[in-house]
This record gives C-alpha cells, structure tokens and sequence, in this order.
C-alpha cells in the first residue's frame, strides 16, 4: 500500500491521532504545566460559527488539563501552532519535502495542498525550520572521513549586477562524513577566517580531513589527525582515499535543486534551505530511511520550533 493511502493523509482526527503518538509516546502532556496525570479528552467542542460553517468546525485532539484546567492540544509548542491550514495537510507537506529528492517549490506547495501561495511559503519555510539540525556533537572520529569544501550560490544582496567574480554571490561551506551526514554553512567568504571555526567546532580532531587545493584548508588542517589534499587544478580527482568527489555529489543535487526546482533564494533565507538539503542528505536511503522514516524524523523534530510571519530570516 502507497504511504499516501495513509488514513492521516486525508482525514484530521486521524492527523491528530498519529501525530498525537509520535510526539506523546506515553500520553498526553500539558502544554501550560507539563502534567502528564490528569490530561482528559474534549469532545464535540466546536470552533467559532461563521457564514460559511454556521455549526462550526469540529475541534479534533483538545485536551483539558484537570491540574491547571488549561486546554492545549498536540499542536501547540510546535511548528504547527496557530496555523489556520489543517493538520492532515501539514503531514502531506511533511512528506512532499521529505520525499523530494531536490525540493518542492512553494508555488507546487500551493497548488497541491490548495492553499495560498502566501500559506504555502510561509509552512515551508516551517518544515525548514524543524529540519534545522540540533546536534552539536563534532563529525567524525577516528578512523573516519570528513571532507570539507565550497561552493557559490544566489547573488550577494545590494551588489550590482554588472560586477563579475565570486565575490558577488553567496558562499556555502560543506562538511560531509563519508557513509554519514552533512551539514552546510552560509558563510561571509571563503578565507581562512571563514572556514576555521566550523571545521574546529564541527569536526573532531582524530578524524582524517580531505579537501582540494584551496589555501584556506592548509594551515587548519594541521590541527586533525591527518589532511589529504587533491589538486583540481592540475586535473587530480582522486588518489586513492583521498578525494572531495562526496562533498561535490551533495553540492551537485544542491544546486540542482536550488536553480531548478526554487530558481531563487534570497540571500537572508540561504540557511533554511541548507537545512533541508542537509536533512535529507543525513537520513538518506543508504542510512537506512525510506520516505516514511525521513518524514518521521522531521515530524519528531517540530517540537520547540515556533516561527512567525515577519522572522522566518532571523532564527
């Protein structure tokens, strides 16, 4: 059976029943106390009348809290909070990101989900958000394999157009485990100051760095257990195990993505993009995550993650 037969795809009690089990494993929890003894369920409790629905909708997954007599649902504290798009349609934007290999654009968002393009935008940017990684623990290891390298997207903000180089447009630092994950960064350029910082506070000191020629990498190198150069200028891809040809396969599904499927990012949203390239390169079918899995994680993520309207930019 497809995954999109999924009863949470198309019907709302059912949404708040799955979601309601992956973020509440062991039962409802209070959003206003954080109780988890006493939470009970409403039911029939309708929202507001209007024209066009005189009855109301019907309130699916409200709880009332016999604590604090608070009423929450699964919704809030997440990403999902004070969205007027239904939750059923939430998990099948879930699953379009996570599934496209390169991305949805919000304009397909909108015509799919049929909401605003508006809507549409902003809930993608959202699910970008919860793809955010919160791991901090350093990539790699001994006997492991980190490559490092850089590339240049979009067109620097407030630059001219006729000004010719890669010092107008937007530079992207990649770090990549080999067999693991990823994880990308907009940086101000592509000097030594750059690039130091992420790599210490990124990668783990006995892990064997492997870069390209670029001078940058030479003298941060030093501080890993080893540093394996290949030299593309002179037409040198790989010598044995040292070889970026990993950290170039991302940058080339990357910008496959970013020019043909979102044609335009602006300079103050790179991140979020990164952010979902990253995600689904780290839960990737050869990590063992189908389209399923990966739409799971991204749902196990949306917890803690609120982004309104006017700052979708500064998080």
């Amino acid at each position: 059976m497809s995954i999109l037969a999924k009863k949470y795809f198309y019907d709302e009690a059912a949404a708040f029943e799955h979601v309601e089990a992956v973020l509440w494993p062991e039962g409802p929890v209070c959003h206003h106390c954080g109780s988890v003894k006493k939470p009970y369920k409403l039911i029939g409790v309708r929202s507001k009348s209007s024209k066009k629905n005189p009855e109301g909708l019907e309130r699916h997954g409200l709880y009332k809290c016999a604590d604090c007599r608070g009423q929450f649902t699964v919704r809030m504290g997440t990403i999902f909070e004070e969205s007027h798009i239904q939750l059923h349609k939430w998990l099948q934007a879930i699953h379009l990101m996570c599934s496209s290999k390169k991305g949805i654009s919000a304009h397909q968002m909108h015509r799919t989900l049929e909401v605003t393009y508006k809507s549409a935008w902003f809930l993608c940017h959202r699910i970008r958000f919860a793809m955010q990684g919160s791991n901090t623990e350093p990539m790699g290891g001994e006997g492991k394999i980190v490559e490092v390298d850089e590339t240049y997207i979009g067109r620097l903000e407030g630059i001219s157009k006729g000004v010719k180089g890669n010092g107008t447009k937007n530079t992207v630092v990649t770090l990549v485990e080999r067999g693991g994950q990823s994880r990308s960064f907009h940086t101000e350029g592509h000097r030594r100051v750059d690039v130091e910082g992420i790599m210490l506070a990124n990668i783990k000191k006995d892990t064997a760095l492997m870069t390209d020629e670029a001078l940058q990498y030479r003298a941060v190198g030093k501080n890993f257990a080893s540093h394996e150069v290949v030299n593309h200028s002179k037409d040198e891809y790989a010598r044995g195990k040292a070889y970026t040809n990993t950290v170039e396969g991302f940058y080339s599904v990357f910008k496959r993505g970013m020019k043909g499927v979102y044609q335009h990012c602006s300079e103050k949203h790179l991140h979020r993009y990164l952010a979902e390239f990253d995600f689904r390169y780290s839960n990737r079918v050869k990590l063992g995550f189908n389209d399923e899995g990966r739409s799971h994680n991204a749902l196990v993520k949306v917890v803690g993650k609120r982004l309104t309207y006017q700052q979708p930019h500064k998080i």
